[in-house]
């Protein structure tokens, strides 16, 4: 049974150590981060600087013995904070295919409808990213219209964009 918690430096060195190699490293961050791979130092960097906005809230999912299990960013899209996105979704590498993805997700949903008010949840998957995509929809995140693609290696990755409804 895991919870959320919000991110402390201290959990980044764990999570960047999830990311593998520089492929799975891009369907995890895109573009978002310049080099691969990335330091914890880099993680905490960029979370300091987006979150002093008050609408983006990076958090951690953790095991009944606290041990980091899960991570992922909430960030509202709009200005009256109907909104919020998923993104940087990452589960510890040993515990894939496992369901804590999903329930790490179920987790954010409920803080993202609960705590921080959100109407809709978005989130974007590379459609090369398989084992994501179904946790998504097992999540109760569908597929829908526009998509947004990607320069990776040369390739042209398409990003799906996905909504659930929101928890009442």
């Amino acid at each position: 049974m895991l919870k959320l918690r919000k991110f402390q430096p201290s959990d980044a060195e764990k999570i960047v150590a999830w990311t593998g190699c520089e492929r799975e490293f891009r369907m995890w961050c895109a573009d978002r981060y310049e080099h691969f791979p990335i330091t914890a130092e880099d993680m905490i960097s960029m979370y300091e600087k987006h979150g002093k906005a008050g609408t983006f809230f990076p958090m951690t999912a953790v095991d009944e013995n606290d041990n980091v299990a899960g991570h992922l960013i909430l960030r509202y899209t709009d200005e009256v904070h109907e909104e919020v996105r998923f993104g940087f979704v990452i589960v510890d590498s040993s515990l894939r295919g496992k369901g804590v993805g999903r329930e790490m997700l179920e987790l954010a949903k409920r803080y993202a409808s609960g705590i921080l008010g959100a109407q809709r949840i978005t989130l974007g998957v590379f459609e090369n990213n398989s084992p994501a995509l179904k946790s998504y929809k097992a999540a109760g995140f569908k597929e829908v219209g526009g998509s947004e693609e990607f320069e990776i290696f040369g390739e042209k990755w398409k990003c799906i964009e996905m909504v659930c409804d929101v928890l009442k």
